[in-house]
């Protein structure tokens, strides 16, 4: 009767038993147990250390003189004296609503509901300009500013440098620029926004393209086709879902940005929140952040319906 025995493992030795072999295992699984331990106790002294840095630099720790309620002047730390004030200077932008005065409150707050309209369709135009113009650039410069997809590597680096300056400069800045060049008004900021999406679009669309499957393209250039043939035919089937639902993302953040760059003269509502802070009145800031709030949801729900319907998620049971 022939006797059943382990396999042999070389890597174990000769004549290795099974209790060895859990030995061995038990101690090489402590190890890297120790290992990690090791390794996770470096990482976050590293992570406290540029924390605690970080957080010294952005003053968080700092202490100063601060003028308190009877007057006097005490060294304080700057955090728990800093937010009572935050937390007043909120509460200055509340309205005064009365349940029996509802709608004459509700008017007042909303004074200049007509010029702010007028304002909002104005940002949401300037929005949708700059948007256009991102996604014509990016999707253009997506393709060559791809790693499996540029003609050479001289092409890569050039349309990777134009998109990191174009995304890197914020829109203020931009702005500013396009400002002293053709003066106050939405030209600006739709030339700044449009300018920033193309490089944020051009990034986004261009790791989507990394991300392809290249059979189709394969199959294209065989069949003779040229570069042009394989990204039309090879490339774009396969990205344009990405493309559309980045393309709506970026549309909402654009609303929230001209919103925001009138206030160097760009066109749209920041001209109105310029004037509301300069002017002291806590009330217009409120009404006009509820505007916004209630635009940028109701152009997320719609495109977010209209994400799905094109991509033909509203045909899944």
């Amino acid at each position: 009767m022939t006797a059943i025995t382990d396999p042999i493992d070389p890597a174990e030795g000769y004549g290795a038993t099974p209790t060895a072999r859990i030995a061995r295992f038990e101690a090489d699984f402590a190890d890297r147990r120790r290992r990690a331990r090791l390794g996770w106790l470096i990482g976050s002294a590293i992570f406290f250390a540029v924390f605690s840095v970080t957080a010294w630099l952005g003053d968080f720790f700092k202490v100063a003189q601060v003028t308190m309620p009877d007057g006097s002047r005490e060294w304080r730390w700057i955090i728990p004296v800093g937010l009572p004030k935050l937390g007043d200077y909120i509460e200055k932008t509340f309205p005064v609503l009365r349940w029996d005065s509802l709608g004459a409150d509700f008017a007042e707050w909303f004074w200049r509901w007509r010029a702010w309209l007028v304002l909002l369709v104005e940002t949401i135009l300037i929005a949708f300009m700059a948007t256009v113009l991102g996604v014509i650039g990016g999707f253009l410069l997506s393709f060559p500013a791809s790693r499996n997809l540029a003609p050479n590597r001289w092409v890569l680096w050039i349309t990777r440098r134009y998109l990191e300056i174009a995304r890197t400069v914020p829109e203020l800045v931009w702005a500013l620029i396009f400002v002293f060049c053709f003066s106050i008004g939405p030209m600006a900021g739709v030339m700044a926004i449009g300018l920033h999406a193309t490089g944020a679009l051009g990034k986004l669309y261009s790791e989507v393209n990394e991300n392809i499957d290249m059979k189709p393209l394969e199959g294209v250039k065989a069949a003779g086709g040229t570069w042009f043939d394989q990204i039309r035919y090879g490339v774009v089937p396969q990205v344009l879902p990405n493309t559309i639902s980045y393309t709506l993302l970026r549309f909402e953040i654009n609303v929230r940005a001209s919103s925001i760059i009138g206030y160097v003269g760009a066109g749209g509502l920041g001209q109105e929140f310029r004037t509301a802070m300069s002017l002291q009145e806590y009330t217009d800031l409120s009404a006009l952040f509820v505007i916004i709030f209630v635009t940028v949801m109701a152009i997320d729900y719609a495109s977010e319906k209209l994400r799905h319907r094109i991509i033909g998620m509203e045909a899944r049971p």
